[in-house]
């Protein structure tokens, strides 16, 4: 039987300083960020497990990674939208769509963060 696989299966968040954005996106998201680095680029992978939901990722810092608020928005899962977005503007960042519904698959909530980036929530809850 073919394994089914999500299109998705990694995404990068890119940064100008990598030190304010580990805080920032560890802060949001209650999660402890792992440093890496891959050549001239340095990285901070969002925890993940093998064969977990979800795509795995990381931030960036390095040639040719530009933060932007246009183009692909990446959607990282909280458990508590409401707490994740307080964390949002208490660590510098700005609520840009709040707590929206969706219907049978949840809440979404865009922000901007620390670095210029467009980037969103989504919870069950």
């Amino acid at each position: 039987m073919e394994k089914k696989v999500n299109v998705a299966n990694w995404f990068e968040i890119p940064v100008r300083d990598m030190s304010r954005a580990v805080a920032f996106y560890e802060h949001v998201c209650g999660v402890k960020l792992r440093p890496n680095e891959m050549g001239p680029l340095k990285m901070a992978w969002f925890p993940w497990e093998a064969g977990a939901e979800g795509a795995p990722g990381s931030l960036v810092c390095g040639p040719g990674y530009v933060p932007s608020d246009r183009g692909s928005i990446v959607y990282l899962t909280v458990d508590d939208l409401d707490a994740a977005l307080g964390r949002v503007e208490a660590t510098g960042g700005k609520v840009l769509q709040p707590r929206t519904p969706i219907g049978e698959y949840g809440f979404v909530a865009h922000f901007g963060d620390c670095e210029g980036n467009r980037v969103a929530l989504h919870s069950m809850q």
